[in-house]
């Protein structure tokens, strides 16, 4: 190419100058003879005059050479090409051949989840993990639908909240909800409460359980008929809601309102919500243990983790639970009374001087503690671990002061970390105290990014900024979010509740800022037979008792006119009563021990903000002395 190049440049002046010379001939041709410019040898082009014909020929075979330069160098780059194509043909034919033999087993496992399950029963029953990926209940992999008008990211409390809120403020709506998991919304609670006292052997399949008043329900919110299936969302009539399952958000682009999932398929959005939760936490010392502990651990928080557990705890002779708060106390008691039955030994271990120590006073969390020892327990206190290994069969936890505690397997109940992954590309703040995305009063994180839940932190009007999780905060917020993204506005003000059963006979409920570092004032009294969770539940006729309340409206309450006795005489019987937190002498937290649906007494107080200078007579209000 620069050879022609080049000669193009000794070309083009000869080129030029012949040209002038031509009509210049032709002009003096008409004005001489005066005869039409037709007649001229317009054929001759010369830079000289039109006898010299040597000049011609040079012309002519430099103009010949360039041509076949320019042939010869057009060919050679068409031929290597060539070569090169062929060459990328014949090592992109030669692909297929090396991944063949994986394809049809990949084929099966998408298209025919339940075949493979019956063909490897023994595998299957060794891996209990692997189950729900053999069973999903919707065939995979679903389509992905490009737009959503209303797209829920998770597939929790809160998300189902907020569209069934949608729905209800705009009947039409068509709200998307995408979730990793291969379940339809469900409630976790029960998963470490009442689906551990149910007698049914199949409850790990039907996911039915018996609430402490008898009656029975499921774990999901509503049935399968109840959802649009996605590919069908956006030709519903009356819209609907659809999930989504198996699939996960990876990225978001919110200035182009879309988003990335897992499989690089796209979906569009006109609102966002953002209910993503959070994962468990696990100690270092366990992740740096190796695969043998590592598979003989579990992180509890999802109905895959229930059924794999329950598996697990009636295939082995051991099993140890690092956590003292509310879930580690709650499956503690849970398997506890599997002792006496099966023969399991259940430990219990925490850092604290007794169960739920971060939460209740010193007094009552001694007592808790007596109450998981009485389920089979055995309770290990101040426990730090310091090393966990794998010998002999048998997973080793070294603690700091020098015991060692072996087991078989390990359940790991140590707190929640809020899911925050999407906040780098979506530009969202994440707190640095608490966690979670910073939403404004209105749950809002963006002009049309709302985010609700635990991952959601907020700011308390009456308690400052606070991150909850808690199974009524999902459904409020939920519910919130859903009503702001169909543009009401409201700002967060509800006061959110949460409660902790120890099997049927002992629970309570809580509101505000419970802390055990504060200052506390406990006013008790002698307990009934309605004074459980089991006649709570008879009472208000549900189990989730957050269902019951949470629609509740406030009201001056009227105290009793029974005198109360003496508080604490009954030593260390707590049968019921009333526990106050108080920061600068206001009430900040209430603790409802065995006493139930009256938290919209608790709301109220923590509301008013006022201080009180006998506790005790505010104690009335919930009417604990009353038999």
């Amino acid at each position: 190419m620069l050879k022609c190049r080049t000669m193009w440049r000794r070309l083009a002046p000869l080129t030029r100058a012949s040209s002038t010379l031509c009509r210049q001939n032709t002009r003096r041709a008409v004005l001489n003879n005066e005869r039409s410019p037709a007649l001229v040898p317009l054929a001759r082009m010369s830079s000289e005059a039109p006898a010299g014909g040597n000049e011609n020929k040079i012309y002519f075979l430099l103009v010949g050479a360039a041509c076949l330069g320019g042939g010869i160098y057009a060919y050679r780059t068409i031929k290597g090409d060539k070569d090169r194509y062929n060459d990328r043909l014949e090592e992109i034919a030669s692909r297929p051949n090396k991944s063949a033999p994986d394809q049809p087993e990949t084929y099966l496992s998408t298209e025919s989840p339940v075949e493979p399950a019956v063909e490897t029963t023994e595998a299957a029953a060794e891996e209990p993990s692997a189950a729900p990926v053999t069973e999903p209940p919707a065939p995979a992999p679903l389509p992905v639908p490009p737009h959503a008008p209303y797209l829920l990211i998770g597939g929790g409390t809160a998300s189902f909240a907020a569209a069934r809120s949608i729905r209800a403020r705009d009947p039409g709506a068509r709200v998307l909800i995408v979730t990793d998991e291969w379940d339809l919304p469900y409630m976790r609670p029960p998963l470490s409460k009442e689906l551990w006292f149910s007698d049914d052997p199949g409850v790990t399949d039907t996911l039915r359980f018996k609430q402490w008043n008898g009656k029975e329900r499921s774990i999901y919110f509503q049935p399968p008929s109840f959802y649009v299936s996605p590919e069908e969302l956006d030709k519903a009539e009356n819209g609907g809601v659809a999930v989504l399952t198996g699939k996960k958000v990876v990225h978001m682009d919110v200035r182009g309102n879309k988003v990335r999932l897992s499989d690089n398929s796209e979906i569009s959005y006109d609102k966002c919500l953002i209910a993503t939760g959070g994962v468990p936490r696990n100690l270092q010392v366990i992740e740096r243990a190796g695969e043998e502990v590592t598979k003989r651990t579990t992180l509890f928080r999802k109905v895959d983790d229930f059924k794999a557990l329950e598996k697990v705890s009636r295939e082995i002779k051991s099993i140890t639970i690092i956590g003292g708060g509310f879930l580690g106390s709650e499956l503690a008691c849970a398997l506890g009374r599997r002792s006496s039955e099966d023969g399991l030994e259940v430990v219990q271990m925490y850092p604290e001087k007794g169960n739920m120590g971060k939460v209740l006073p010193e007094y009552l969390s001694n007592w808790t503690t007596e109450k998981v020892k009485s389920e089979g327990v055995r309770v290990i206190t101040e426990a730090l671990v310091k090393n966990v290994s794998f010998d002999d069969g048998k997973v080793q936890i070294k603690l700091k002061d020098g015991r060692v505690v072996k087991t078989d397997h390990l359940v790991a109940a140590v707190g929640l970390e809020p899911s925050t992954e999407l906040a780098k590309s979506a530009g969202l703040e994440v707190d640095s105290d608490f966690g979670g995305y910073r939403v404004n009063a209105e749950l809002q994180a963006r002009s049309n990014i709302w985010v609700a839940g635990d991952a959601a932190c907020f700011y308390d009007i009456r308690l400052g900024r606070r991150r909850v999780e808690h199974h009524d905060h999902a459904v409020v917020s939920g519910r919130l979010a859903g009503e702001n993204m169909t543009g009401a506005n409201k700002p967060y003000w509800h006061q959110s509740m949460f409660w902790s059963d120890l099997g049927p006979d002992v629970g309570y409920e809580a509101i505000g800022i419970v802390d055990s570092s504060l200052p506390t004032v406990g006013v008790f009294a002698k307990a009934t037979a309605k004074d459980t969770p089991r006649a709570a539940a008879e009472m208000s006729g549900t189990g989730i008792r957050s269902e019951s309340e949470t629609e509740a409206v406030a009201r001056s309450p009227v105290a009793s006119s029974t005198p109360p006795p003496a508080p604490l005489q009954q030593k260390d019987d707590y049968g019921k009563g009333v526990i106050f937190y108080l920061r600068d002498k206001v009430v900040v937290g209430i603790i409802l021990w065995n006493v139930f649906n009256r938290m919209p007494i608790a709301r109220k107080i923590i509301k008013d903000g006022e201080e009180h200078a006998d506790l005790n007579e505010v104690a009335k209000l919930f009417n604990i002395h009353d038999d």
